[in-house]
Order: structure tokens, then sequence, then C-alpha cells
């Protein structure tokens, strides 16, 4: 098996070290390994390609962090034929929100996700997708 090195912030390290004690995992490699495999699955649903999505991606970070404000500003405009809604709202006294719904195929969907989870200084990012087709009651279901 090969080695790789990553780097990381030490107190994402501690909770990394905690969460194997916790979980009964032999160490750090086994976590990693396993993160990878799911990150590298999610979008690897046979049952969503060629369908016609509908995603809610949700980010937080930080309010001092403007960088990260702009960077959404960004990816809002280089991919307006997906976003179809964007909202940003201020939670706390200290972080902002943004919320993103998204219509489009399963890949243009997870290039968007890719983009803003590589996006430095954001606190987290969460998404859900659904096939468009599931809300139609005229439609029937397997």
């Amino acid at each position: 098996m090969t080695v790789v090195s990553v780097s990381m912030p030490d107190s994402l390290l501690e909770r990394l070290d905690a969460f194997a004690e916790e979980h009964g995992y032999t160490g750090r490699s086994e976590i990693v390994r396993e993160a990878s495999r799911n990150l590298l699955s999610e979008f690897d649903d046979k049952q969503l390609e060629n369908r016609e999505l509908l995603g809610v991606v949700t980010v937080l970070f930080n309010y001092e962090t403007s960088d990260v404000e702009q960077r959404m500003m960004q990816l809002r405009h280089e991919h307006e034929h997906l976003v179809a809604s964007n909202i940003h709202n201020h939670v706390g006294d200290e972080h902002c929100m943004e919320l993103f719904v998204l219509e489009g195929t399963l890949e243009s969907i997870s290039t968007f996700v890719g983009k803003i989870r590589a996006t430095q200084n954001t606190l987290s990012v969460d998404y859900s997708v659904f096939p468009v087709d599931a809300f139609d009651p005229t439609l029937e279901t397997e």
C-alpha cells in the first residue's frame, strides 16, 4: 500500500484521533481510507444518472473570512445555468450561511459541490440531491 502524507490543522487531527478511539478504528489511516471511499462514491449513484436533479447546498463560514463570500459569488456567476436560487444569511454574530438551490445533472452538481468544498476557510459544506421527476405525482414509481 502506498503511503501518502496529508497536512491538516492540529484541531482536525485531534478530532480524527478522538473519532478513531470512540468508534474502534485501528488508526488515522483507516479513517482517511474510509472517508476517501465515501467521498469518491457520493456522486456514483447509478439511479441519479441521466436524470434532472434538484440539489441543495449549504455552506457555513466565518463572517470575517470575506474571501469565502467572494468565492461563493464567483461560483454563483460561473454556474448561473445551474443555480436556480441563492440565499445569504447571517448566523449568530460571527458566521454566514450560503444556501444554493441547483437544477441540473449529477455531473454539473458534483462539479459545483467540489468547487465549494475546495474553497478554503469554509466551516461546513452540506448538500442533498433529489430527482426532479420524483416530485411528479403523475409518474409511476417502481
